[in-house]
């Protein structure tokens, strides 16, 4: 996704530069780190071919960087394992799709259900996650686009994985857990929506 002259002819901004630091996960060169439709059509193009059906654009320079920030696409198919972070709180904010972010208990009991859609859909756009709290992603759209925020340097062992949910080896052990796991976030979501709508029951004197 280089620059071209019929751009820089037109006047047009050109598309930002992605530099593969593995299959999944992407930098740009660019002394300014920019994402348009282009950006995010090849991020798409990129995810559909990885085994994991995911990929990303990390904006900060380098793996050391004290501040990670990313656009990440997921495919609704791809498999986003419980897990939480320690020192490490993150933000995600999100660009197109739905989704539930579910929060779990340490011991795997859902704590609550996050509805997720972009900005002026009457959900969710946002949020801010403090560390050691374990969370996943629910994808109810065909791909999800998110900004997510966090602290650096990457160290994979500032992330932790609970032993109540697959590692995403086996597929068909991933999609049923991820089907099981949908079906108690909509019962969540139920209950909470019909406690709401209870009205607290005045006292009496008698």
């Amino acid at each position: 996704m280089g620059s071209s002259s019929s751009n820089e002819a037109t006047g047009l901004r050109r598309p930002a530069s992605l530099r593969a630091q593995n299959p999944e996960v992407y930098y740009s060169d660019d002394a300014i780190v920019t994402a348009d439709d282009a950006t995010i059509a090849e991020l798409k193009r990129i995810a559909a071919g990885n085994p994991r059906l995911r990929s990303r654009l990390c904006t900060h320079p380098d793996p050391s960087s004290g501040l990670h920030e990313m656009l990440i696409v997921h495919h609704c198919e791809a498999y986003v394992r419980p897990h939480k972070h320690f020192g490490k709180p993150e933000s995600f904010h999100l660009i197109e799709g739905t989704a539930q972010v579910v929060i779990f208990e340490d011991d795997g009991r859902i704590r609550d259900v996050l509805e997720m859609a972009p900005y002026g859909r009457g959900a969710l756009c946002y949020y801010r996650m403090p560390e050691q709290v374990f969370h996943s992603i629910l994808i109810s759209s065909e791909w999800l686009v998110f900004h997510e925020t966090t602290a650096g340097p990457f160290d994979p062992s500032r992330t932790a994985f609970p032993d109540w949910a697959p590692d995403g080896g086996d597929a068909a052990e991933a999609q049923d857990y991820v089907t099981r796991t949908g079906a108690l976030a909509t019962e969540h979501l139920a209950h909470r929506h019909i406690s709401r709508a209870i009205p607290a029951e005045i006292p009496t004197d008698d």
